[in-house]
């Protein structure tokens, strides 16, 4: 078992806490958290150990889960890789590209592993699709959330849409070639509402939209490729898989047939798979913890993290 410390112990650290401390793959040693009253209130009230300092809690671990705001991410994990420890951190990886990249460097040089916390990646909806996924052409992410003070010290970009760009970038063999985006603070100091439009240099085009000051939540992208429109429901942790292939000669009374100005016919089915129940952040953490154990690459590096964030700061300085 890999000895585990958790820095930050706000809503999703707490969260973090409970599922380290359940996994047989972790023994969850403890936590550190800079606001003291609120550390003391977690050990009093969930029982874990509470650090004095992140140096003592640094050192009495394999893993450092850094939960703490994006802010002190880069110096956070600094620390953690300076004493050898592998890094579990949360999105976005740091605040610029630049402390990503550093990141990276100092996590080859001392030869460990680290993953970032972009657990869509995980959701059970786009596992089930992820392997029908090939070579999409237009994307259409709506990633709507109603208004919550948590996460307005960044921008909507960072906040949320950082979800989307991880997710298309994981999908999508392609670079970027051109970007153009738009952004409006409506309640926040930083844009609470963006679209961005993403092309690839294969073709590809993405839109997203994010919101976090909406009447409703939504969380759904929509995937088109040769023959196939697949859609992911991150919320609903649902997908819908239609595809098309050559009509047959005979088709039956419920066939859905559709022919086109050439005379060429299609027959439409549906291709859903079943979407399994699992926990999506439980299992970003023990496949980081297999990652480690097996000396395999993370599922969703630090290079991915900072290739997400390289792109959503292209969107941020288009505003």
């Amino acid at each position: 078992m890999l000895k585990a410390g958790v820095l930050g112990a706000g809503h999703l650290g707490k969260i973090h806490l409970r599922l380290l401390n359940q996994s047989p793959k972790y023994n969850l040693v403890g936590f550190y958290d800079a606001d003291e009253s609120n550390a003391q209130k977690v050990s009093e009230e969930l029982g874990y150990h509470y650090f004095k300092t992140i140096d003592e809690l640094i050192n009495a671990v394999d893993v450092v889960d850094i939960v703490t705001p994006t802010l002190s991410h880069y110096d956070c994990a600094k620390q953690a890789i300076a004493n050898g420890k592998h890094i579990f951190i949360e999105k976005p990886i740091t605040k610029t590209v630049e402390e990503a990249e550093h990141i990276r460097e100092l996590l080859a040089e001392h030869r460990i592993k680290g993953q970032v916390g972009h657990v869509e990646r995980f959701n059970p909806a786009f596992l089930a699709v992820k392997d029908k996924l090939d070579k999409p052409m237009f994307i259409e992410a709506h990633r709507l959330a109603e208004f919550n003070p948590r996460g307005t010290d960044v921008p909507v970009v960072l906040d949320l849409m950082i979800h989307d760009i991880d997710i298309i970038l994981s999908v999508v063999n392609s670079k970027v070639k051109n970007l153009s985006a738009s952004g409006v603070s409506v309640i926040s100091d930083t844009p609470d509402i963006a679209n961005a439009r993403i092309e690839f240099e294969n073709g590809c085009v993405a839109n997203l939209t994010a919101s976090r000051i909406s009447l409703k939540n939504m969380r759904k992208t929509r995937f088109f490729q040769k023959d196939a429109y697949i859609s992911v429901d991150f919320l609903e942790k649902k997908c819908e898989v239609v595809k098309m292939k050559d009509a047959p000669k005979n088709p039956g009374d419920f066939d859905m047939i559709l022919q086109n100005a050439e005379g060429i016919k299609k027959q439409i089915y549906f291709d859903n798979p079943e979407v399994s129940n699992n926990n999506a952040i439980l299992d970003e953490l023990e496949t980081f913890a297999d990652a480690i154990n097996n000396n395999t690459r993370p599922i969703v590096s630090l290079h991915d993290g900072t290739e997400a964030l390289r792109v959503a700061t292209m969107i941020i300085s288009q505003f």
